[in-house]
């Protein structure tokens, strides 16, 4: 499977540093970087055109896609897909309706692709006596979801479906991420961990992840964990599946939100949200105001924000 997406600048930004750590030595002419991505190969080129090849393709470029929407929710997205060349329309995907109206657990994550603030793992009970109601309350859409109206009506969520939800705070995350502890590994020792307190507690027809990596790839990661999830079904695009994970991504997104604010009022400072320049000159921001230990409690440090803000600190620093 090939997939082919074009990328804004800061998108291609923010693709360097997630791919950071797992860069290939040799890139091909013009590429910026060629990066091994569970089974799939990335390449993304000088020129904005990002390539995804390989068995788990779609789960790798769908991250991007939304990234890309996310940043630059004004363009239009660019993408072919090899593997719907032959089909009528290249971006429908079949939505069965038997686990759609079923009853299910649903999980997913925000905050990854953000260099301030927390990674926000929810999973989340739906009863399908509750679907129509959600679907009147917006969440069928929760894509289209403003900030604004995720602070309005996930309140209103939270009071009649059933949840967990995990914090992993920066501080945590700077002290766990390393050779032994990318980010895929953090999310699926999240997930299951949320997942594992919600299904002892509710029988259900379905366990659905928001698939990130493949299924082999995932346990592989928990190989350590106790109370292993296994009877889970991975989806892309597990919002539309299920509503149990699009409520799941929406108290995720607005647990996010609330912590982002208060770490911003630690440091008195609007914090903006991804990695692109405007996070560098924040953070230079921070750091001259209160030293680089700050960044330790509110951003992660893996990210290569960190490097170009102390340059940015050298520099007037001379």
């Amino acid at each position: 499977m090939t997939i082919t997406l074009k990328v804004s600048e800061n998108t291609k930004k923010e693709m360097e540093e997630f791919f950071e750590d797992f860069k290939r030595e040799k890139t091909p002419p013009y590429a910026v970087f060629q990066a091994d991505d569970a089974d799939c190969v990335v390449t993304l080129y000088e020129s904005g055109k990002a390539v995804f090849q390989g068995v788990s393709a779609d789960i790798s470029a769908r991250m991007w896609m939304e990234r890309e929407k996310h940043l630059n929710p004004l363009k239009n997205l660019e993408y072919t897909d090899s593997s719907k060349k032959d089909k009528n329309d290249k971006h429908d995907e079949y939505i069965d309706p038997k686990i759609y109206n079923s009853s299910a657990i649903g999980s997913d994550e925000v905050g990854t692709g953000d260099y301030f603030g927390p990674i926000v793992v929810t999973a989340a009970y739906v009863n399908k006596e509750n679907i129509s109601w959600l679907e009147e309350l917006g969440v069928k859409d929760s894509k289209k979801l403003t900030d604004d109206k995720i602070m309005e009506i996930v309140p209103q969520i939270i009071k009649k479906i059933p949840y967990e939800t995990l914090v992993f705070s920066n501080l945590e995350y700077n002290t766990k991420y390393g050779t032994e502890m990318n980010m895929n590994k953090i999310k699926a020792i999240l997930h299951n961990k949320v997942l594992s307190k919600l299904s002892s507690n509710y029988k259900t027809d379905y366990i659905i992840v928001d698939e990130f990596a493949k299924k082999y790839v995932y346990f592989s990661y928990l190989k350590d964990a106790s109370n292993v999830v296994r009877n889970i079904t991975f989806f892309t695009k597990g919002e539309d599946k299920h509503l149990s994970v699009a409520c799941a991504s929406l108290i995720s997104r607005y647990i996010f939100i609330k912590e982002f604010d208060k770490l911003g009022e630690s440091v008195d400072e609007f914090l903006p949200k991804g990695a692109s320049d405007k996070v560098d000159e924040v953070g230079l921001k921070i750091v001259k105001k209160y030293g680089f230990d700050k960044l330790k409690s509110i951003a992660k440090l893996s990210f290569k924000n960190t490097d170009r803000i102390k340059e940015l600190y050298e520099k007037e620093m001379h």
